[in-house]
């Protein structure tokens, strides 16, 4: 995984918070921290790219103490300085590999963000160490889309999702890879800027194998925090993985 700063730096902090991104909507918040509070319920959480704290700081408000690990500097300095950021620990590092104190009743990897490890080695790594982390019987959450194959016709390697007058938004892929990157052009007085975002796309059924290699099992699988059932139409999910309690 490269370094944050490379990605998730200065420039893209200091306007993350200001999204108009569904995953801001306060009630898409308030119905995530629901669900990760009650499967922490008197534990504690860890946070796996915790960035500017969007749903650390409301879980931590509803009596769950969170821990956090992220390589962007920059985006925690805007979670320490938001009301309640310093009660939250952070731990700067891979999240994939980095390893804390004691150990947590739920883990969680929010809005896509485990595609931000470009190499299936990484992810599996991630969940080994989500799980090395949690207690018996604790849950490891992950949120992600679920590829988008479908919009891609034979000969074809793009899909445009944002065109507007002054800039536009596409994703690339590579289907013999699961690589892809997400790519923006946009027009700031006159002048174009471009910025590309590399991911690894992963199907629900390969993350639920890199839960069994890293010996959690499946709980629940729903297509977004409202636990509706998730179905072959679903275009995103939200998975839960427990450790066994034995």
């Amino acid at each position: 995984m490269r370094d944050a700063d490379g990605y998730f730096g200065e420039t893209v902090a200091a306007t993350y918070d200001d999204r108009t991104s569904e995953m801001f909507d306060p009630a898409v918040v308030a119905a995530t921290v629901d669900v990760l509070a009650e499967l922490a319920g008197a534990g504690r959480a860890l946070e796996l790219g915790v960035g500017t704290g969007r749903v650390a700081l409301p879980l931590a408000a509803r009596g769950v103490p969170v821990h956090g690990i992220d390589l962007s500097r920059a985006m925690v300095d805007r979670l320490r300085a938001k009301p309640g950021g310093d009660a939250i620990g952070v731990t700067i590092g891979d999240f994939a590999t980095t390893r804390v104190d004691g150990t947590f009743s739920v883990a969680y990897l929010l809005f896509n963000t485990i595609m931000n490890l470009t190499s299936q080695e990484a992810q599996v790594a991630c969940f080994r160490n989500a799980a090395g982390h949690l207690a018996p019987g604790g849950c490891f959450v992950i949120e992600v889309l679920v590829p988008e194959l479908r919009r891609l016709p034979p000969g074809q390697n793009v899909v445009p999702y944002h065109v507007s007058p002054s800039e536009w938004a596409y994703d690339v892929y590579d289907v013999a890879t699961q690589a892809t990157s997400s790519n923006y052009v946009r027009i700031v007085d006159g002048r174009g800027e471009y910025r590309s975002i590399p991911f690894r796309y992963v199907w629900p059924a390969e993350l639920d194998l890199m839960a069994q290699l890293a010996g959690l099992r499946l709980r629940d699988r729903w297509d977004g925090w409202n636990r509706a059932p998730f179905t072959s139409e679903s275009r995103q999910h939200v998975s839960v993985w427990e450790k066994p309690a034995d």
